[in-house]
């Protein structure tokens, strides 16, 4: 090589005897390479001049002084670090500043190790157990019963009801009718099979109706509007003899007045109040 070919590409000053820098097969000497190809510090905005140590994460880069964590400034060079809202923090002040803590133990859950999640709160996957077995619970199915979680077979073995239909678990809601609990799918009017969950129903004989079908096969008929009389809901009806009346419809077969409380007095099939029925030949 020539003297004139161990120039700077730059500035074009010689090389001979003087420190300089090889890039893309092109000679610069020191002072020109720092100032055009140098990258700046993300700590300090200084350039990383080419005989420091240029160290890169995702683009940015640090001298290798300046390459600490952000919270206790402690080196991260050949350490394990983590980024955080594009600052550097050592596993240590991330796990205290940033990480889960176990709702178990209350310790924290390093970076990277396994961590389980339900209703909100983080647990140790070791943590994650079975109230009763202690067995980690894992991705298995699970019940929550207070505080506690449970696997499935000793939920079902402490504390699961049967359903009196199906015969098996109820492992939440439920209905109670006569002291035995049901699945709501389960609980059925005893004529027509329909849900009765959500409706309002009747029993006969221990056994529950919808009103329906109880009014159907059960129920008295009002001797003045021949509707059912269900006494549903405390509602008030009054019987006479064989017969029966809604309070509503016990009135004066002439004047209509309520005779709900009152003296009254029968002719046949009808029923008066005294000032109707008086002077009239009418049972008493």
């Amino acid at each position: 090589m020539s003297s004139t070919q161990f120039e700077c590409q730059y500035c074009t000053v010689s090389l001979l005897g003087k420190k300089y820098v090889l890039k893309d097969d092109n000679l610069y000497c020191v002072s020109c390479y720092d100032r055009i190809f140098s990258n700046y510090c993300e700590q300090c905005k200084e350039p990383i001049e080419s005989d420091s140590k240029d160290l890169c994460y995702k683009n940015r880069h640090w001298h290798e002084g300046c390459f600490k964590c952000t919270k206790c400034n402690h080196s991260l060079v050949e350490k394990p670090f983590v980024a955080k809202d594009e600052l550097l923090l050592c596993t240590d002040c991330y796990s205290n500043e940033c990480s889960s803590k176990c709702f178990h133990c209350k310790r924290t859950i390093m970076p990277g190790s396994r961590k389980m999640e339900f209703k909100g709160n983080y647990w140790h996957e070791t943590c994650f157990v079975c109230e009763h077995c202690r067995q980690p619970i894992g991705t298995k199915p699970l019940i929550s019963k207070d505080s506690g979680n449970y696997c499935v077979p000793c939920f079902e073995k402490e504390f699961a009801h049967y359903c009196n239909f199906c015969k098996k678990v109820i492992t939440s809601g439920g209905i109670t009718f006569r002291d035995q609990i049901w699945h709501k799918e389960c609980f059925l009017c005893s004529g027509c099979r329909k849900e009765l969950c959500e409706e309002a129903f009747m029993s006969r004989d221990d056994f529950p109706f919808c009103l329906d079908c109880y009014n159907h096969l059960y129920a008295k008929k009002c001797a003045a509007c021949t509707k059912p009389i269900t006494g549903l809901r405390g509602a008030k009806f009054i019987c006479f003899q064989d017969r029966q009346w809604h309070s509503e419809c016990f009135n004066c077969g002439k004047c209509s007045v309520s005779l709900v409380g009152e003296g009254f007095l029968t002719q046949n099939m009808e029923i008066f109040c005294r000032k109707c029925g008086s002077g009239t030949d009418i049972d008493m």
